[in-house]
Order: C-alpha cells, then structure tokens, then sequence
C-alpha cells in the first residue's frame, strides 16, 4: 500500500461552461469533442478543456449518442469573459459545427444566471439564413450547412465560476507502473460528474512562470527537481526524487466547484492506492504563489494509516 504525503494540492480559478455534444455515430461525436476539448493551452492565453463523459442515446436530450465537455479560461473578470466567448466561438466553429451531424446543448449543473448569447460567434455562420427555433423544449440556433441537414445549438450557454488545476502526483516504481496507475486515476475521474482532466496522465508536472523559471518566455517549464532521469544531474539537495522513483505522472483536472475537486481527489486515491508499483501519492503546490484553493489531502476523509 502506498503512501500519502502530509501535504496539499493548490487550485485556482476560472470560467467554465460544460455542454453536451451529440452526433449520429461515435465516429463523428469523437472527432468534434476531441477537437472542441483537445489543446489544454491556457499557458499560451487560450483556453482549455475536457471530456467529462460519454452519454448513450437514453442519456441524450436528442435521444443520440453525445458526451458531455467542458472549456475553461483561468481568470474570471471582464478580459477573460472576452476571452472565454471568444475562444468558444472558435472551438465551437472550427471543432463541432463543421463536424458532420453534431449538435450542442447546454449542459451546465444547477441554475446558473450567467449566460452567453451564441449568436454572435456561432450564430452568424449561417451568413444570415440561420434562425431561431424552439425544439426539444430548448431554444435553439439553427445553422445551415452544406451537408443537407443544419447544426443545431443553444442559444444561450451557462457560464460560471470554477476551480482549475486540481491534482495528484504519483510516485511510482517505473515508467510502465506509472501508466497504469495514472490511466486508472483517469478512468475513476472519467465515471464522476461535472470534472474533467485536461490533460488526461500528464508527464510533465511544471513549475511557475518567473520567479522560478529559467525562460519564462515559454511558460511553465519542467519540475526538474522532481526529474527522475535528473538524478546524476542535481545536487543531493536539489534532487527531490524518493529512492526508489523512476516516474511520477501527474493528474489535473478542473471541476464546477471545490467540493466536486475534494471528491475527485479522494475517489482516485481510495481507487488507486493498494496498485502494484505506486509508492507515495502527493500533489502539487507553488507555496501559494498559484491560486486561491488549497486543498490539505488530510482533509479529505482519507484513512490515518495511509499518511506517511
């Protein structure tokens, strides 16, 4: 069984909007929440996202297969609500409306007063021929195209406050052990609602832009200190590899609120921590120089014996 580090996990904040996507097949639902999710680049001032899960046709608003995603924006005042409607509109055109068959519908948990009118960035693709229906009970913009059959999308989509970049590091005894244990991290994310990893098992944990990093003109670099292959590189101080680590793949995901974050966190290590070949469980923090959201891993209704 592995170990739990006395330590704590550093969040912050952003805007979220969490949408269902449908199609007719898994062939085309795949490629437009793929491409809608597909870069998590918000170093690069863009926006990020995820997939939370996939629905069957009982699940669907349109009785089709569909999955539900969502799109982020560290930041929450007015530059990043300009941002986040303009980086939807973008993902939204270029990744599902020219998706064959694809349709989107909000999906936002709760009531939520906030909203984006998608006339505008979406809208407006149908060069003035698109018009407003009501179907399904939604109010929807319908969009023709030249495929025979129009894309569909709601017309107004919630958007709120969240938490980004909640996370886990885990420490294991090799490469093959750490893609094992960080794919069973994914799946148990994959099956909890309103969460989604951005990044999926993510090999390259990072540090801060300046003060920390060396060339902050590329964003966020590598963690060196926690650089298995670093060992003969670094000083014994500087190395902060456990003996006996050769990996150390990192989960992130983003959630609607701190509470599904906390669940997260908890549900995937309860899931993971007797896995052959993880030796410790930790999370990343900057010494709050990140985010608002701190998140003690002893907090979150973990048993005793697991602490280290």
């Amino acid at each position: 069984m592995a170990k739990i580090e006395d330590t704590y996990c550093e969040a912050f904040e952003g805007l979220v909007v969490q949408l269902m996507v449908t199609a007719q097949d898994m062939e085309f639902l795949s490629r437009a929440v793929n491409a809608f999710t597909a870069l998590p680049s918000t170093v690069f001032g863009d926006a990020e996202g995820g997939i939370v899960r996939w629905l069957s046709e009982k699940d669907t608003i349109d009785e089709r297969l569909g999955a539900i995603v969502q799109l982020w924006v560290t930041g929450t005042g007015k530059k990043a609500q300009a941002k986040f409607y303009e980086q939807l509109g973008r993902r939204m055109r270029q990744g599902i409306l020219v998706v064959p068959t694809t349709a989107v519908f909000d999906a936002y948990p709760g009531i939520v007063a906030t909203t984006f009118n998608m006339m505008d960035n979406v809208g407006h693709c149908g060069d003035g021929y698109e018009i407003k229906i009501v179907k399904y009970d939604r109010n929807l913009i319908s969009v023709p195209i030249m495929m025979g059959h129009d894309f569909l999308i709601e017309e107004e989509l919630t958007y709120s406050k969240g938490v980004m970049g909640g996370n886990l590091w885990l420490f294991c005894d090799s490469v093959d052990s750490g893609i094992r244990v960080g794919r069973e991290g994914v799946k148990i994310i994959a099956e909890l609602d309103n969460v989604c990893t951005t990044f999926d098992v993510c090999s390259a944990g990072s540090k801060p832009v300046p003060p920390d990093a060396k060339y902050p003109e590329i964003g966020p670099s590598t963690n060196h200190p926690f650089c298995p292959t670093l060992k003969d590189s670094l000083s014994k101080e500087e190395f902060l590899v456990p003996e006996g680590v050769k990996s150390i793949p990192e989960l992130v995901f983003n959630a609607t609120d701190e509470q599904t974050i906390k669940i997260a966190m908890k549900k995937v290590i309860q899931g993971i921590i007797d896995m052959e070949g993880l030796i410790k469980i930790s999370a990343g923090n900057y010494e709050g120089k990140l985010g608002k959201f701190k998140i003690p891993l002893k907090e979150l209704g973990l048993k005793k014996k697991y602490f280290s």
